[in-house]
Parts: structure tokens; C-alpha cells; sequence
């Protein structure tokens, strides 16, 4: 399973959360451990001063680093592990289970439910964020969906290159490696993974495992594959 390791999605230097992930083990096992690892998660810390207007659901199972900003109308169910330096804006719901990096932004009406956000990862505007895990400096555009629930409610599959390769899990969104940005309104089908800075254009129903520094274009239910150019991936550096 190496080839779906953590270390070819994200770096995890930074992270202070890196335990969640064991070496040459699939990426998605992080989920899996997730509700274990924050129930024995000491000491949990709220280093800001709660607005009136915000409402935190399990206090005692809350972490909120210095410097993190709460807007009005924000629920946050612990256990939940919230960096320094992020922006939840107003009525952004954190439904527990979720651990957010240094620098993330969670955005108007958006949901996050037992998800990881690494450093500098932003949901900002009207997102959902099912059992998923956001890389560095991820960015979701405006109403960008992970989906974590088969239809049928069976185990999730990663499909790659039509080999089925089974999760273990029931419920599991997407994976987005460090840098990747994804257009307005796309869709990422349960069991979704994609290398690191990859760029999706909106209105796309992304599924199955996509090549680091993939542009992923085309019609709403169908999309090609093409390297990126070095002026983009440039850009996504800077």
C-alpha cells in the first residue's frame, strides 16, 4: 500500500498531528484512528475568548489555538482540535471529530464533520467536508461537496486504474494532497484521491485516484487529465 502512503499526498513536517498516520499504512487509516486519537487527546486548551454568540457543544473536548478568530453563529461539537491562526466564519458548523492545522479557514454556512485539514487548508465558502483530509494550502472553491456515503451504504472502494481496492470503511470522503485546488460546485465522489497539486475546474463529479499535478477538466460528468504546466505550479508555490 505504499503507493497510497501519507508521505505521497502531504508533508507532514509541520503537522502537529502527524502520529494520526503510520508508515507505508493507506492514507485513509488516519480516519480510522481519528475518534481514538482525540479521545485520548490531553491537554485540550481553549486559548481564545468564546463570543457570546458562538456555541460550544462538549467544552471539556475542545482545543482552540491562540489567534483563531470565531464569528458569530458558529457551533462546535468536541471533540475537536482547532489550530492557531484560523478563521470560522459565521455559522460555520464543526460537528465533532475534526482536527484543523495552524492557518485554516472554515467558511460561512460550510460543515466539517470527522475530517483533517492540514496547515493552511481552506473550506471557505457554503463547503461540505465529510471524512475527508485536506492537505496544505488545499483550497475548496465555493460550494465544493465531499460526499462520504455510498448510495447503498456499503464499504467504499478506491478504484485505481480499475483495480478495486476495499477501505475497511462505510463512510469516507476524499483526499486532496498539499496544494490542490478545487473549482466551484465540484462534486468529490466517496473514496476520492488526489496527488498533490492537482487543479479541478468547477462543476466537475471528480472520482478515483488522480495523478499529482493533474488538470482535471471537461463536462460536468466527465473530465481529461493533463499535466500541469510549470507557470501554474509556480503560482500554487507562491
Amino acid at each position: 500500500m505504499s503507493r497510497f502512503a501519507a508521505n505521497t499526498f502531504f508533508s507532514l513536517q509541520e503537522f502537529a498531528h502527524a502520529a494520526l498516520w503510520k508508515e507505508d499504512e493507506p492514507v485513509w487509516m488516519a480516519l480510522s484512528r481519528l475518534q481514538v486519537y482525540l479521545d485520548a487527546y490531553t491537554p485540550f486548551r481553549i486559548e481564545v475568548e468564546i463570543p457570546p454568540d458562538v456555541k460550544i457543544v462538549h467544552p471539556e473536548k475542545v482545543s482552540i489555538g491562540g489567534g483563531t478568530v470565531l464569528e458569530p453563529g458558529v457551533l462546535i461539537q468536541g471533540p475537536c482540535l482547532i489550530g492557531k491562526n484560523c478563521l470560522i466564519r459565521h455559522g460555520a458548523f464543526l460537528r465533532g471529530g475534526v482536527i484543523l492545522g495552524d492557518g485554516c479557514v472554515v467558511g460561512h454556512v460550510s460543515e466539517v464533520k470527522h475530517s483533517i485539514f492540514l496547515n493552511g487548508a481552506q473550506a471557505a465558502h457554503l463547503d461540505y467536508v465529510g471524512d475527508s483530509i485536506l492537505g496544505s494550502r488545499v483550497n475548496l472553491g465555493a460550494g465544493v461537496k465531499c460526499a462520504n456515503l455510498r448510495l447503498d451504504r456499503r464499504e467504499i472502494s478506491i478504484y485505481d486504474a480499475g483495480v478495486k481496492v476495499k477501505t475497511g470503511l462505510r463512510k469516507f470522503g476524499a483526499v486532496l494532497g498539499d496544494g490542490c485546488q478545487i473549482g466551484c460546485n465540484a462534486v468529490l465522489n466517496p473514496g476520492t484521491l488526489l496527488g498533490p497539486n492537482c487543479v479541478s475546474y468547477p462543476l466537475l463529479n471528480l472520482h478515483g485516484v488522480i495523478a499529482a499535478g493533474s488538470r482535471i477538466k471537461g463536462k460536468a460528468h466527465e473530465f481529461d487529465i493533463e499535466p500541469i504546466g510549470i507557470e501554474i505550479l509556480e503560482a500554487l508555490r507562491n
